[in-house]
């Protein structure tokens, strides 16, 4: 899959994503490259205007990696993620991935070591701004 399809990010997520991997030191998250091209190609609109049916940090979204593994997950910030079964760090190779997708969307997305992985987005069950939280 040659074309990536666009994507969506609020300021509120662009901003805090941004001073995240500001904060990392060089090397310690090996797909950094990756997710800043993301930022740098997404289109950035105000909370309130984030179509209803994309992921943004904070969200849950149910999706297949592969033909066969499907997962319902929430999209964190590492700090969040803690650990839980139930949540992905956006720097995770698939978190990075999911990030700005909406609904029906599918994109391969770079592995460290090599290698791509396609994650198929089917579903937000949960959106922050969906349910009129803004400032999360």
């Amino acid at each position: 899959m040659n074309t990536r399809p666009k994507i969506t990010i609020s300021t509120l997520d662009s901003e805090r994503l941004e001073a995240l991997l500001e904060s990392l030191p060089d090397g310690a998250f090996p797909g950094r490259d990756a997710l800043e091209a993301e930022l740098l190609r997404a289109d950035v609109v105000p909370p309130k205007d984030v179509p209803a049916t994309t992921v943004t940090m904070n969200s849950t979204v149910r999706f297949r990696v592969g033909p066969d593994e499907s997962f319902l997950l929430t999209l964190v910030y590492p700090r969040d993620a803690n650990g839980s079964a139930d949540r992905i760090s956006v720097l995770a190779p698939v978190g990075s991935a999911l990030l700005g997708l909406s609904q029906g969307d599918e994109m391969e997305w770079p592995k460290p070591g090599g290698g791509s992985i396609k994650v198929l987005i089917e579903e937000v069950t949960y959106q922050p701004e969906r349910a009129g939280e803004y400032h999360r």
